[in-house]
């Protein structure tokens, strides 16, 4: 499983990997109060309500660090992590984690009535039946209890553009090892063959932000620090990169999918 998010941005002002090494725990956004997703951890809000339909109404009333948090099975194997609709990182976590992981397909949001567990799921098969697109190709997961980093992670495993920089150096201070994957990258050129995916507007916008003509995890990280642009006009910038710049495999081969049948079996990634 990997939980997917962007390392380069903040918490409270403070950088997320640095608040995550004090932390020592992926926590919830009810907890930190953003997202890269929709923001609606709050009562009343969409995944206040998802929560309680899912589970019952269990997490009600519960304190916000009881709560679950959010991730995906990774069930293609992609070297960025199930969900990169979600940021260019991921942590990677312990097979042992599956034994307290809940599942859904498709995500939360579409208020599903397919969901299992480790041990008894039948999930894998439809999502792969899905035509559904690249950034929405995945299992969703819930995990349940604390996500400790040096318990529950084998690995964060970051884009190759933040080597030598802030992002790597607050990473090396985290409790897990710490990988790289063949990184984002995704031209001017190639962004603009493709307007219909997220808009023309944000076409515009990547242009606009590119460096030398092009897009990585790193230069749309930049861009938001500045405070010059909406945040929500560069996560579907973003969208554009995580679609269309990520490495895939070779013309002919499909990566391998993952069978989930017990705790320990093959799908303990």
């Amino acid at each position: 499983m990997t939980l997917n998010f962007h390392p380069d941005r903040s918490e409270g002002g403070r950088q997320i990997l640095l608040g995550l090494a004090d932390e020592g725990a992926y926590v919830s956004q009810f907890v930190t109060g953003t997202s890269n997703g929709g923001l609606t951890a709050h009562p009343g809000g969409n995944r206040w309500r998802w929560e309680s339909r899912i589970f019952g109404g269990a997490y009600d009333n519960a304190p916000a660090r009881e709560r679950p948090v959010y991730g995906a099975l990774n069930f293609r194997r992609r070297s960025v992590g199930a969900a990169p609709r979600f940021g260019s990182a991921h942590f990677r976590l312990t097979a042992e984690t599956l034994r307290r992981t809940t599942f859904c397909y498709p995500d939360s949001f579409f208020e599903p009535s397919a969901f299992g567990v480790a041990s008894r799921m039948a999930l894998i098969e439809p999502a792969e039946a899905d035509d559904a697109d690249l950034l929405d190709d995945y299992i969703e997961a819930q995990v349940h209890g604390p996500v400790r980093l040096d318990r529950d992670v084998e690995a964060l495993v970051i884009d190759p553009g933040y080597r030598g920089t802030a992002v790597e150096a607050a990473a090396r201070r985290l409790p897990c090892p710490v990988e790289w994957h063949p990184g984002f990258r995704l031209t001017v050129e190639h962004l603009r063959r493709h307007p219909d995916y997220r808009g023309q507007e944000y076409v515009s916008l990547g242009a606009e932000i590119a460096v030398d003509g092009v897009l990585d995890p790193r230069i749309i990280g930049d861009a938001a620090r500045t405070g010059l642009y909406d945040a929500q006009a560069l996560k579907k910038v973003w969208h554009c990169v995580a679609r269309f710049g990520v490495p895939l495999p070779p013309a002919g081969e499909t990566p391998a999918p993952v069978a989930v049948c017990c705790p320990y079996g093959p799908g303990g990634r």
